[in-house]
């Protein structure tokens, strides 16, 4: 599906400016895009922390709106947003039912903080988007699953699964209700089986359908329907409902993250890495410098513990009795208490594990991050980027 879903405005925009990017295709466009968003920048009471330029070119202006330089420094040195939610102001005061969200303001000023340009239409697309982002953060937060890297189980009474198109749902079973009783217990009583790859699309997934309950229940129909008849998953999730941002010119710094991305972790031990589900680990960044851990969700990662649980599953790989190796998490996590407990030693393995990752099938001198993220396509409905596929026959 090359080409297909491009965003005009972040095919318009200079990625290398950074920050926060509205582009304007008309002359009408650029005062309105000030105005409002001086007004959303005022709602999440961090109108006084950046500044906003503008750039005339022969087709298009820009407005380009970053923190200032010294609250940048004070608040995300070197782009490094993990610490960010403590150095946000309060927010305003606003009637409930128009109170900006502290995760949403969060994201905002991550925006504002980014080396690699995040291009909107208009403050509407960005509002929207920062809602998804919230809405994926908070699912992540709730996502609990058991872990059986070759197991694939949903709850039956929302789900069935087709040799050809996937679990799909039931006729009329609706899509949210689905997402939510096959990634959250409390809705069912138990624990599905399914990889966090998977699941980190069900989160992605589902807050993108509860963005479109609000605001385009016109798609939401639609991608209700889709569901029910093929499931859009693995290389095709990916082109159909995600933006990939970073990698070559720009690599996003080790500790840049934006509450709402999806991001990859790679095991850089060439060994360790046969054990399935061992390859690598997919997360959502669920903002206060806390990445999800679908597998016990009440011991979300940081960074560091990410790293070093990473690092030590070589030493968890041990040949099973058919030969094939497995891994012995009980070996993972006392080595990862131990490393904890010395801080020479949880200095050497982050100093490895925090540099960028190797290409692929290379195991080198990498360490586990990769140098981009991602996060869901703009939902609309005017405009809107999201492009359903057809239906395969």
């Amino acid at each position: 599906m090359p080409g297909m879903n491009r965003c005009p405005a972040r095919v318009a925009s200079l990625p290398q400016l950074g920050g926060l990017q509205l582009v304007c295709f008309t002359p009408q466009a650029l005062p309105l895009n000030l105005q409002s968003l001086h007004g959303l920048l005022a709602a999440y009471g961090l109108l006084d922390c950046c500044s906003a330029e503008t750039h005339h070119l022969p087709d298009r202006s820009l407005v380009v709106c970053r923190l200032r330089p010294e609250v940048q420094q004070a608040w995300a040195p070197g782009h490094d947003t993990l610490a960010l939610h403590r150095h946000l102001p309060p927010l305003p005061e606003a009637p409930s039912s128009q109170a900006p969200h502290r995760l949403e303001q969060e994201a905002l000023a991550a925006l504002l903080a980014s080396p690699v340009g995040h291009a909107f239409a208009d403050t509407a697309a960005l509002a929207s988007h920062l809602r998804v982002r919230r809405h994926i953060a908070e699912a992540a937060t709730r996502t609990a699953l058991a872990f059986k890297t070759e197991a694939a189980e949903r709850p039956e009474a929302w789900w069935r699964y087709d040799e050809a198109h996937g679990f799909v749902l039931h006729p009329g079973a609706d899509l949210i209700e689905a997402l939510v009783a096959a990634t959250q217990p409390e809705a069912t009583g138990r624990l599905y089986d399914f990889s966090c790859y998977r699941a980190s699309e069900y989160v992605i997934l589902l807050g993108i359908a509860r963005e479109l309950q609000a605001h385009n229940p016109a798609l939401l129909a639609q991608l209700q329907r889709h569901t029910e008849h093929h499931a859009i998953r693995s290389g095709q999730f990916h082109e159909v409902f995600l933006v990939e941002y970073g990698g070559p010119p720009v690599p996003l710094p080790a500790r840049y993250y934006v509450p709402g991305d999806r991001l990859w972790f790679r095991n850089p031990d060439e060994r360790s890495s046969d054990v399935t589900g061992y390859e690598g680990s997919w997360v959502i960044y669920m903002g206060g410098g806390l990445f999800s851990n679908f597998w016990k969700r009440e011991q979300p990662y940081t960074l560091e513990d990410k790293c070093i649980e990473i690092f030590h599953w070589r030493d968890g790989a041990h040949p099973a009795q058919q030969g094939e190796l497995e891994m012995d998490e009980s070996v993972v996590e006392a080595l990862v208490a131990r490393t904890r407990n010395d801080p020479d030693q949880t200095a050497a393995v982050l100093q490895r594990m925090l540099r960028p990752r190797d290409p692929k099938g290379v195991y080198a001198h990498g360490g586990c991050i990769d140098t981009t993220r991602e996060y869901p396509r703009g939902l609309g409905p005017q405009p809107c980027e999201l492009q359903l596929p057809p239906l395969p026959h």
